[in-house]
């Protein structure tokens, strides 16, 4: 499987969010060439400013596994994680790191860029347009 793949998998989390009306961010988090863990920002629907995507899926991950690290998987999301999501993925020691959308105003690169575990690879730009575009499309309707 591809990186496209796992982010297609992640944009469709990213839909179910923005049809319960939340900010359409989405997560799968792969190990061994198989998905382990799916999530989506819950923020609205827990009224909790920390369910954000990459927290549920992290979460889900190392219940599946058994473990609380995951430097054996990757996690795809759709956005650029934040400061508090880069942290815990940070925490969570994860192998790998692939996003769509780059996030110039709330993303980790810009407030913490050394908010990774030091051994994370990271990738940006997977399927960039198509996870701005649900991102943009999204705010225009609140709009």
């Amino acid at each position: 499987m591809t990186d496209e793949f796992y982010m297609r998998q992640a944009l469709q989390e990213a839909e179910n969010a923005a049809r319960r009306d939340e900010v359409p961010v989405g997560v799968v988090v792969v190990c061994r060439d198989r998905i382990i863990a799916r999530g989506h920002n819950l923020t609205e629907t827990l009224c909790d400013v920390t369910a954000h995507a990459e927290m549920q899926a992290i979460t889900a991950a190392a219940d599946a596994l058994g473990g609380k690290y995951l430097n054996e998987c990757t996690l795809y999301v759709t956005v650029e994680p934040c400061v508090m999501c880069a942290g815990a993925i940070g925490w969570a020691q994860v192998g790998r790191l692939v996003y769509g959308a780059a996030d110039p105003k709330r993303g980790y690169a810009v407030y913490a860029p050394d908010a990774l575990h030091p051994k994370t690879e990271v990738v940006s730009g997977v399927l960039e347009e198509e996870c701005s575009c649900l991102m943009r499309d999204f705010f225009k309707k609140k709009r």
